[in-house]
C-alpha cells in the first residue's frame, strides 16, 4: 500500500513544514516535513520542491515498514495513520511497540495503543489525530 493524498495532507498538517532548517524539540536540526539528516543545518533553505522530493523519499520508508511489518489486511484510514505514526517514531519505535503486535494478532485495540506515544506531552494531539484517522471508515 501506499499513502493517499489525505493521508499525506494529515501528515503534512501534523508535521508542519517549514523551507527554513530549524532545530526540533530533541535540538536535531529539521526541515521540510520533519526531514532530519547530517545534511540539515542552521541556515539551511530549501525550495517547495526541495521540500516535496524529500518528503517523497522520506514517506516511502515508512510504507515500506508498514507493507513489511503488519501482517494483516489494514484499510487505507488504517494505514495512513500508521505511516505518520511511524514517520515520527521510527522503525525500531514501530517495531517493538504494542500498536504493531495487537494489530498482528489480531487485537484491534491499536488505535488506543497508539496515545501510549504521548511524549513529550505536546503529541498527545498528533496521536489523538492519528487515533481518530485510524478508526475511521472508508467512504
Amino acid at each position: 500500500m501506499k499513502i493517499s493524498p489525505a493521508g499525506l495532507a494529515a501528515l503534512i498538517q501534523r508535521e508542519g513544514k517549514r523551507n527554513v532548517a530549524y532545530q526540533d524539540t530533541r535540538g536535531i536540526w529539521t526541515i521540510g516535513v520533519g526531514h532530519t539528516g547530517p545534511e540539515v543545518h542552521s541556515g539551511l533553505v530549501w525550495t517547495d520542491e526541495q521540500v516535496q522530493a524529500a518528503l517523497a523519499t522520506d514517506v516511502k520508508w515508512a510504507e515500506d515498514e508498514i507493507n513489511l511489518r503488519v501482517l494483516v489486511p489494514i484499510t487505507q484510514n488504517q494505514f495512513d495513520a500508521l505511516v505518520s505514526f511511524v514517520f515520527n517514531v521510527g522503525k525500531s519505535g514501530f517495531d517493538s511497540s504494542s500498536a504493531l503486535r495487537d494489530l498482528n494478532i489480531g487485537i484491534m485495540k491499536v488505535a488506543n495503543d497508539l496515545l501510549m506515544w504521548e511524549k513529550p506531552p505536546e503529541l498527545r494531539g498528533r496521536r489523538e489525530s492519528e487515533r481518530r484517522q485510524f478508526l475511521t471508515k472508508e467512504a
